[in-house]
């Protein structure tokens, strides 16, 4: 049998000659938009940091008042004594933030996704799922045990074949999608598939990692009464509330900090804190982590020009291109092959602007493509720049 360095340099090999393998770079983010790496500074459009949360003072100030209340770490899950008074403070305000009862704060992004799935649904179950769900939705429906079928990308024809075919058969169906694409920027039909899940007696899961809280009177401080719904912040367009509908979120991105969250009924949330994995066997978020998102929210609510920003300087970007107008704030350029993306990519990178280059598995086989993600605090010099340099290289020609 081989050696397992032996085994792992194959494989590494493999990565290599199919223009896959990855390598971790330093890179000393200097605030919202610059970035430094090996020495030089580049305006970034990688990031997910999509408000510059991460480095305003109001927030950094809330994560070190925290880490001196509180401590550096959370000393254990949740359910044992991990579950310091800053969570309820949160958890109540993504419930009001998504017009919910109630919202369970996980560790991450991905532990929510792969504890809340297999929570729901598992052995004699259906799964249908859009093809382009993120990573860590395929991977908590495989760990479900139910059974796993795929729809194409946004096609609710398919997705009903699938549900006629297939849904009597079936004790619980769980419908899976996210509100925007990541690799794609796009936009799920999610009032549609929340109409289907109710039709075939099932649910609907949402993942809402790329969307934030609309700026438009449905802040995480509305009065109780007002709204009751989700709304997707880039483009306001209300989404379906209530029981049926789980609704999946991050504090990683828009919120600048850290960790996961799903938002539903009472007792959604009650079942999970009892049934999911990734919940009971964590350890709970530092507190300045969670303090952090608190800030966050606020600032969220109490500025909306600056939420509706990266939604605008997306289409900025797409209209100085003549390209489609940007759905959020993701807006991708596809190359097709790998060798292209990572060469325009360096090429970027050389002119002063950093844009990551995304090659399968992340994204389907010759659909690698350079992934632009907008902030609030893009300038238009910056945008204009950039741009000029994609006109330029005739990429958008590929």
């Amino acid at each position: 049998m081989p050696a397992l360095d032996d085994t792992l340099q194959q494989k590494l090999r493999v990565l290599e000659t199919k223009r896959r393998r990855r390598v971790l770079k330093e890179t000393g983010r200097m605030d919202g938009v610059r970035v430094r790496r090996s020495g030089r500074e580049l305006v970034s459009f990688s990031c997910n940091d999509y408000l510059g949360l991460s480095h305003r003072p109001e927030v950094t100030r809330a994560a070190k008042a925290a880490l001196d209340m509180y401590g550096a770490g959370a000393g254990a899950s949740r359910l044992v004594t991990g579950n310091y008074p800053l969570y309820d403070k949160l958890e109540a305000a993504l419930a009001k933030c998504r017009g919910t009862a109630a919202a369970c704060v996980f560790g991450s992004g991905y532990l929510a996704n792969i504890g809340t799935i297999p929570a729901l649904v598992g052995a004699g179950d259906l799964i249908i799922a859009d093809k382009f769900i993120h990573a860590c939705m395929v991977d908590g429906a495989r760990l479900s045990g139910a059974t796993v079928m795929r729809f194409a990308h946004n096609n609710l024809a398919h997705c009903r074949m699938l549900l006629e075919a297939n849904r009597p058969e079936h004790h619980h169906c769980l419908l899976l999608t996210e509100t925007v694409f990541s690799m794609d920027g796009d936009r799920a039909p999610v009032s549609d598939l929340a109409a289907l899940a109710k039709e075939f007696d099932g649910w609907l899961m949402v993942d809402g990692a790329h969307d934030f809280p609309s700026p438009i009177g449905r802040g995480w401080r509305i009065a109780p009464g007002e709204g009751g719904a989700i709304s997707d912040a880039l483009t306001s367009a209300p989404l379906p509330g209530g029981e049926g509908v789980i609704q999946m979120g991050t504090l990683s991105k828009a919120a600048g900090s850290y960790g996961g969250y799903v938002c539903g009924s009472e007792a959604l949330v009650e079942y999970l804190k009892n049934a999911a994995r990734s919940l009971i066997y964590s350890t709970g978020l530092p507190p300045a982590t969670v303090a952090a998102s608190l800030a966050a929210l606020e600032i969220m609510a109490d500025e909306p020009e600056l939420v509706k920003k990266p939604l605008e300087n997306a289409r900025m970007f797409t209209s100085l291109l003549g390209m489609k107008e940007a759905q959020s704030a993701i807006v991708p350029l596809v190359l097709k092959e790998n060798d292209k993306a990572l060469a325009a990519a360096n090429l970027l990178e050389e002119r002063g602007f950093l844009v990551s280059a995304i090659r399968p598995p992340t994204v389907p086989e010759h659909t690698a493509r350079l992934r632009f993600a907008f902030s609030a605090l893009h300038t238009t010099e910056q945008i204009e720049a950039v741009a000029k340099i994609v006109k330029e290289q005739g990429w958008l020609e590929s």
